[in-house]
């Protein structure tokens, strides 16, 4: 795929199709559509810097009763993961942006790096307990969060939320 913003939504709903499809991951499917997104969006903008010259590759192997894989891949200089700032802290709740690898962390089961931060491992396996709390958030009807956006959003809301509820 180019490092082009354009070409990132038409390759997810391609591979979601795919996905959805193999039944390989059934009723986790927003989970994983967040973490492609995302994982594509940072190889495409963090990665690559938007050099339409550069390349993001994507593989995915999905088995049914086993999930999917998914690996991403960007022709940037990487970067350290343990570095990123935690978008929970106080400071860092009204940020624009940062929220992306987190995001990828709680939808999927398992996220590495690898090649210096230039390549992202991804697996979700058969649907289990967080798959309820997305599938609420991104397939709500008219009176919920109606992008990904605001999805994300909603998420990161809700998760802060259930930490803080947790710490109690």
């Amino acid at each position: 795929m180019p490092s082009e913003i354009k070409a990132i939504s038409p390759l997810v709903n391609r591979l979601m199709r795919l996905i959805e499809g193999s039944r390989c991951v059934a009723g986790n499917e927003p989970a994983v559509e967040l973490a492609l997104q995302e994982a594509l969006s940072n190889a495409v903008v963090h990665g690559n810097r938007v050099d339409a010259r550069k390349l993001v590759q994507v593989r995915c192997q999905c088995e049914l009763g086993k999930g999917v894989s998914i690996v991403v891949t960007d022709q940037g200089q990487g970067f350290d993961p343990k570095a990123v700032p935690d978008p929970l802290a106080v400071e860092r709740l009204e940020e624009e942006h940062g929220r992306g690898l987190h995001l990828m962390r709680l939808a999927m089961d398992e996220v590495s790096f690898g090649r210096g931060g230039s390549e992202v491992h991804m697996r979700k396996g058969p649907a289990r307990g967080l798959r309820t709390e997305l599938r609420s958030i991104s397939e709500t009807p008219d009176d919920g969060p109606s992008n990904n956006i605001q999805r994300r959003a909603a998420l990161a809301h809700n998760q802060t939320h259930a930490r803080s509820r947790h710490a109690r």
